[in-house]
C-alpha cells in the first residue's frame, strides 16, 4: 500500500523559508518520479517541482521547477530513507496553498499515481 505523508507546512512571514518533507512508503524512488504540487485558494492543483527516478546521491537526475518558484525552491530526495524534500525560500503571499507530495510511476507527468494528504503553507505580508 502506497502512503505519502507530508509535513513541514505552517505560517510564515513574507521573505521566510520552509522545508517540506514527504515520507513515502510502498514506493521505491528508483521506480517513481516524485514531485510537489500545490493548490491555492480557488485555483487548480499544479505541479511546482519534480525530480526524476534516476536521481541519486551520486548521480544528478532531472528536476523541473515551475516558473513561479524557479530560483526560490530546491527539490531533493533521500533514496535510502524514502523522503522527498522541498526547500522554499523568499516565500511570498502568492505561495499560500496546500502543498501535495506526489508519486508518478516511471516518468514525470501532470497526473500522479499517488497523492499525499497535503500540508498547508500560509504566507502573510
Amino acid at each position: 500500500q502506497v502512503q505519502l505523508v507530508e509535513s513541514g507546512g505552517g505560517s510564515v512571514q513574507a521573505g521566510g523559508s520552509l522545508r517540506l518533507s514527504c515520507v513515502a512508503s510502498g514506493v521505491s524512488f528508483s521506480d517513481y518520479c516524485m514531485g510537489w504540487f500545490r493548490q491555492g485558494p480557488k485555483k487548480e492543483r499544479v505541479p511546482i517541482a519534480t525530480i526524476d527516478r534516476v536521481a541519486t546521491i551520486d548521480r544528478d537526475g532531472t528536476t523541473f521547477y515551475t516558473d513561479s518558484v524557479k530560483g526560490r525552491a530546491t527539490i531533493s530526495k533521500d533514496n535510502a530513507k524514502n523522503i522527498l524534500y522541498l526547500q522554499m525560500y523568499s516565500l511570498q503571499p502568492d505561495d499560500t496553498a496546500m502543498y501535495y507530495c506526489a508519486a508518478m510511476l516511471s516518468t514525470c507527468t501532470r497526473y500522479p499515481d499517488h497523492w499525499g494528504q497535503g500540508t498547508q503553507v500560509t504566507v502573510s505580508s
